[in-house]
């Protein structure tokens, strides 16, 4: 489904956020969080158009760029720098995958939820939204451990043209 800005942003939040997930399902989308999965971010464009299998510039470009349009990654200086839930820069919330990999991920909800995305534990590094103290907790595909007690997810609403993404634990 391709939709303009002004449609997506139309849309009320669960049928953006359904629209979102649909997004993800498309091979470029899934090409794009392997690779940040694989070895981080940022992914030139260029190195995109030459992994993509029909190797059509125009239509990756295009494609791409309706990504960005739809909020579903972004693009700055010829290359993807976020890929939900992946931030190419540093962020508040940081994920520790396998074999000692660290990523990076766009918002408290992100590091929460990628355990499961990935189908593997993850360990989680943020700090705490009302003190600043540290906060280290594993998540697995089905939620968190005990070390995680105590930990809450603080939801704000955003503005019009605000963050997009929830920003503290």
């Amino acid at each position: 489904m391709i939709m303009t800005a002004d449609e997506l942003k139309a849309l009320d939040s669960l049928e953006r956020q359904a629209a979102r997930r649909a997004a993800r399902e498309q091979p470029l989308v899934r090409l794009i969080l392997r690779t940040f999965l694989q070895r981080g971010g940022p992914i030139s464009i260029k190195d995109i158009v030459a992994s993509s299998p029909d190797g059509r510039a125009q239509a990756v470009h295009d494609a791409l760029t309706a990504l960005d349009d739809e909020d579903v990654i972004r693009i700055r200086a010829g290359q993807v720098d976020i890929a939900y839930p992946f931030s190419a820069a540093p962020t508040p919330f940081r994920v520790r995958l396998s074999a000692g990999r660290e990523r990076y991920v766009c918002c408290a909800t992100d590091a929460l939820g990628i355990a499961a995305m990935i189908g593997e534990p993850v360990h989680i590094t943020s700090s705490c939204h009302h003190c600043g103290g540290s906060l280290k907790f594993a998540a697995t595909p089905h939620g968190t451990g005990l070390d995680a007690e105590g930990v809450m997810v603080w939801f704000g609403k955003r503005g019009d043209e605000g963050c997009k993404a929830f920003e503290s634990l």
